[in-house]
């Protein structure tokens, strides 16, 4: 409306204006579509989650796995509850080297499982998220198949294939200066393991055993919890440790 003056004035008796009808208009359009749109992402929920599921399962399977440290087997590097990633490809490019934190699982460990268990193993367990319900080993590579172990008072010693013997330098590790073992000559095929914690690990000295091949599940890579002590689990250069020489002289 203009007014005598051509000056522009609103209307008098309460009429709205264009723009107004037209934006109360919109927002009558827009409110079922902001309905529709919520429903429709409760529709896509299910998918979504069977999505994550599958991604899980895969991640799980073939790339990296979270587990529980369930002894102080391997302290004080990796404490009791500590959580650390596992490559599961890493084996598949070589074999096992010294030095490498690794996880053993046993198919004797496993008991039989329901698909609600196995769903939660996957979804839960196997991201980190709460404790397993059977018993993985994590231990460090010591000796390689074909290589002779001896240890004297808390010293080990290897002699590899049709090389000279050298003693390990661990400053990772508890050593225990009353621990004997060997010479013993790791067969083919398995791997000679041992916890950085020697007077409370049970590994390849005792009950454990030789590891087969096929029981290692991966290499542990970073300690993700607890968050002040995230950090890359670095596998040791023995061989060029200059102390550890000076020890096998």
């Amino acid at each position: 409306m203009t007014g005598p003056d051509g000056v522009h004035e609103p209307p008098s008796d309460g009429a709205l204006t264009d723009s107004e009808t037209a934006d109360d208009a919109a927002q009558t359009v827009a409110a079922p579509e902001r309905t529709r749109r919520t429903r429709s992402r409760w529709r896509e929920l299910p998918f979504l989650l069977i999505v994550a599921f599958f991604i899980a399962v895969l991640v799980k399977t073939f790339a990296l796995q979270a587990f529980y440290i369930p002894s102080g087997s391997m302290e004080p590097g990796l404490q009791i509850d500590d959580r650390i990633l596992v490559n599961k490809v890493v084996y598949r490019l070589h074999e096992p080297r010294r030095g490498d934190i690794i996880v053993i699982a046993r198919d004797q460990d496993m008991q039989p499982r329901s698909l609600l268990e196995k769903v939660k193993g996957v979804l839960f367990e196997g991201l980190g998220v709460t404790r397993p319900g059977h018993t993985d080993f994590i231990k460090r590579v010591i000796a390689l198949p074909g290589e002779t172990i001896d240890i004297d008072a808390g010293v080990v010693t290897i002699t590899p294939v049709d090389a000279e013997p050298f003693a390990l330098d661990e400053p990772y590790a508890q050593a225990d200066p009353t621990d004997r073992f060997g010479p013993y000559v790791v067969p083919a095929g398995t791997l000679f393991v041992m916890g950085d914690n020697r007077p409370a690990s049970a590994d390849s000295r005792t009950d454990l055993g030789q590891i087969e091949r096929d029981e290692v599940v991966g290499r542990a890579f970073v300690r993700v919890w607890p968050l002040r002590r995230v950090g890359l689990l670095r596998r040791p250069a023995y061989e060029a440790s200059p102390r550890a020489m000076l020890v096998a002289r």
